[in-house]
């Protein structure tokens, strides 16, 4: 089966009644974890954008805690794992300040992260990148969020 396009989709999706829309998306939310958290996200979260960005900033909390720091293999899996997730969340907010506010947050941790994130390569690289991408999207942001947000990209 051929998926249709967005376009096709929309228009199908506006000749729907409102009961319609209503099984469908309740049918979309049984079938993945993603849609049941982004349907979660645009009933419950969206309109506190602080709630959620402080939520997603203690579970990055809770997640670096839990790495398995014994050797770098491990503790590369679980920060690309916490990246992950995120990036899946600022997919979801799909608001610019939002995601700097994540990415950097998310750069502190990797920055204060023991054992040092310097003695690797790979981790160094990652962190690296984290850095241009937040630099990259600063630029898109109000003059005012520009200065802020750059600042704090100054102290990583």
């Amino acid at each position: 089966m051929k998926a249709a396009t967005v376009k096709q989709i929309k228009d199908e999706l506006n000749d729907r009644s409102p009961k319609e829309l209503l099984e469908y998306c309740l049918r979309l939310s049984k079938f993945k974890k993603e849609n049941k958290e982004l349907l979660t996200y645009l009933l419950f979260e969206a309109g506190d954008e602080e709630s959620f960005i402080q939520t997603i900033k203690n579970e990055m909390d809770e997640q670096f805690e839990n790495v398995n720091r014994k050797n770098f293999y491990y503790a590369k899996k679980g920060i690309r794992k916490i990246l992950a997730s995120v990036k899946k969340h600022n997919r979801y907010s799909q608001n610019k300040e939002t995601e700097v506010d994540l990415l950097i947050y998310f750069c502190q941790s990797l920055k204060t992260f023991s054992p040092s994130i310097r003695r690797s390569t790979t981790m160094m690289n990652l962190y690296n990148r984290q850095i241009e991408m937040i630099r990259k999207k600063i630029e898109k942001l109000h003059e005012d969020l520009q200065y802020d947000y750059g600042q704090t990209l100054k102290d990583l």
